[in-house]
């Protein structure tokens, strides 16, 4: 790491048009082959000022204060072109979302090679072959052909890697990266984390990296800057942000994301041994494409079965088979002891109220435009048929049980929280009072003290109303946290079904195995372990062959 001081950002203040603090009064350093990581809960300002080191703000908010420096150039002081000039050549940035990011109109080369054509690096040969070097030096497949592909053509750990690669296309001095490994699974997680700092060692890149995540930054970042509420906490090298925090807002951080890596959820027994849901041989398809191959699953009265696997291993296509959306080609769905009818469209509404899911994502899940009485109250008289007085005060329960203040009804979901806006997607799947629920990846858009109030209250619900929990993620955190029984999905087919502890604590299975050896580790040498650890037996492959 050089001590050449590349970003530099004083005294930053962001404000909303009504002249309101986002960002207030934060500063940034980072030297060149530095990592900086940015962490804090939801709506803390990280992104913010990510984006904002491109001198760019989001609709709605701007630069109110301060001084933005690249190379010791003030990109604020620049007129429209000059920042033109600077994004995408001197600093780039990595989103959280990669099939987002992606024209899905345009193949990858054309999109990893427009950013060196547009400012005129490199010609269209020399941007072809500098791509293919990246494709490569990425560990991507078939590099010299990857670029031909369209996005869709590539899984989300690819595509990832892929705007990876369009980042550097240029070869900036500084990369931003917002969350970049927060939407994979945690095998590939790993891959991606090991690639980026790969290429940051080696074009002595700096970065800011953005994540609520802090196993993942210790593995990456130098040093650690703490937010809340647009104010800077803390900021400290790494390890002592981790093992030494000197807030106690930055101590409860590091609290919660220890605790979930020990915590089980075994104590929490099954008392009933009921059988609410039973999939037997399920086979579907996508057009010709085998998704589903065989499998099968059986959930209990008050019991959370957690299904776990890579990107395209089918843990969502399940989801969907479950609820309907996916009608099965072949197997049978029993719940509460009779057939379920494949489709969606053959079920009564009786069978369509017992089952409710809760989406990942909270944001496009609920109604923008409409308060959260009506986002409530409407299942309440969909499902029951009451007048409005009934459906009312069935809303002031609901939010009682999922402890939102009941004044909160008269508000639209944009003057809430990501954490609050979650509670408001699980009051709205209990106001059917349905047996079952699907949670998929319930918490993974939430920073660890949200998220951990979001998993003690669907416990806390659970005991209450005894219901039944399908858990759909690739967070092994959440699953060691709630799920009573968890299955292990590879490639369509169950390779582990057990007691969570027997899953964790007794691996079997090759690939349960690497599942949990990819979990990041709160201390900040881990990854390096886990390098050497495959560096030693690469080496010992050779000669154990020859032996």
């Amino acid at each position: 790491m050089s001590d050449q001081l590349i970003l530099e950002i004083k005294g930053l203040r962001l404000e909303s048009m009504s002249g309101s603090a986002i960002v207030d009064n934060v500063d940034v350093r980072v030297n060149k082959g530095q990592v900086l990581g940015l962490i804090g809960e939801s709506g803390a300002g990280k992104s913010t000022i990510g984006l904002s080191s491109m001198c760019y703000a989001r609709a709605g908010v701007h630069i109110a204060l301060g001084e933005i420096l690249l190379g010791g150039v003030n990109i604020r002081a620049l007129n429209a072109d000059g920042r033109r000039g600077m994004r995408g050549k001197r600093i780039a940035y990595i989103a959280q979302s990669a099939t987002a990011a992606f024209n899905p109109a345009h193949t990858l080369m054309d999109q990893v090679c427009e950013a060196p054509l547009i400012h005129k690096l490199m010609s269209r040969t020399e941007a072809e072959a500098w791509a293919r070097q990246l494709f490569k030096a990425l560990d991507l497949p078939d590099p010299e052909n990857f670029g031909a592909r369209y996005p869709h053509q590539a899984s989300g750990g690819q595509l990832q890697r892929a705007m990876a690669a369009m980042a550097m296309s240029c070869r900036p001095d500084v990369l931003v990266l917002d969350e970049p490994t927060t939407a994979l699974d945690v095998t590939t997680q790993i891959e991606v984390l090991i690639l980026l700092k790969s290429l940051i060692k080696q074009y002595n890149t700096a970065a800011i990296y953005i994540t609520h995540d802090l196993a993942v930054v210790a593995q990456v970042a130098d040093r650690i800057k703490v937010l809340r509420h647009g104010k800077e906490v803390e900021e400290g090298e790494t390890a002592q942000i981790l093992h030494n925090a000197k807030q106690d807002y930055t101590a409860r951080l590091v609290a919660v994301r220890g605790a979930a890596a020990s915590e089980r959820a075994a104590q929490d027994t099954v008392k009933e041994d009921t059988t609410v849901l039973s999939i037997k041989d399920c086979h579907a398809y996508y057009g010709a494409f085998h998704v589903v191959k065989g499998v099968s699953l059986d959930v209990k009265l008050g019991e959370t079965v957690a299904v776990v696997g890579e990107s395209g291993s089918g843990k969502s296509t399940l989801a969907r088979i479950v609820t309907g959306l996916l009608p099965p080609r072949s197997g049978e769905i029993i719940f509460q002891g009779k057939a379920l009818p494949r489709s969606l469209k053959e079920r009564s509404k009786e069978l369509k109220q017992r089952i409710q899911l809760v989406y990942q994502i909270p944001d496009v899940a609920i109604n923008p435009r409409q308060s959260l009485m009506e986002i409530i109250g409407r299942p309440v008289q969909f499902y029951f048929g009451v007048g409005r007085k009934e459906m009312q005060e069935r809303a002031r329960e609901l939010m009682r049980l999922v402890e939102l203040p009941l004044e909160f009804l008269d508000r639209r979901p944009g003057q809430l929280s990501g954490g609050q806006k979650q509670r408001v997607c699980i009051a709205r799947a209990l106001a059917a009072r349905p047996d079952m629920i699907i949670l998929d990846e319930p918490t993974s858009a939430l920073d660890p003290l949200v998220a951990e109030e979001i998993l003690t209250l669907l416990r806390k619900l659970q005991r209450e109303l005894n219901l039944s929990y399908i858990l759909i993620t690739h967070d092994l955190d959440v699953v060691h946290r709630i799920a009573h029984r968890t299955a292990v999905m590879l490639q369509g087919k169950f390779v582990a079904f057990d007691q969570t502890d027997k899953i964790f604590d007794n691996p079997e299975h090759p690939y349960t195995q690497k599942l949990i050896t990819a979990v990041p580790e709160m201390r900040v040498d881990w990854l390096d372990e886990v390098l050497a650890h495959r560096a030693k037996a690469a080496a010992e492959a050779p000669q154990a062959l020859a032996a």
